[in-house]
């Protein structure tokens, strides 16, 4: 979980979240999901921040029911696919949900 002192020092990237949601016209359930994942694992160093933030997007997306493609994702946040696959499962089974066997 995450406290509200790291909203606040997030604001930015919880903004590109919403910007890269609204690209991929998410709702706001998914929005909200993907910015709870994005908080709860933000990593420290600022280069590895957009690729938490794209595979954070997938997950709240892919919890909602609001599915889209790692490639769409990928491009939207301006991240490779490769970026997103390699990143998503883990947020996901931290935010406590099981990957799905694809």
């Amino acid at each position: 979980m995450y406290r509200a002192r790291d909203q606040v020092e997030n604001e930015e990237w919880i903004e590109a979240i919403e910007t890269v949601a609204e690209r991929l016209d998410l709702s706001e359930t998914a929005t909200s999901r993907a910015t709870d994942v994005f908080l709860t694992n933000v990593p420290n160093e600022d280069r590895s921040k957009q690729a938490i933030l794209a595979a954070s997007v997938y997950v709240g997306a892919l919890v909602a029911g609001d599915q889209r493609s790692q490639g769409s994702v990928a491009e939207a946040a301006d991240v490779s696919r490769l970026t997103v696959q390699q990143h998503w499962k883990e947020l996901l089974e931290t935010a406590g949900f099981d990957a799905p066997e694809w």
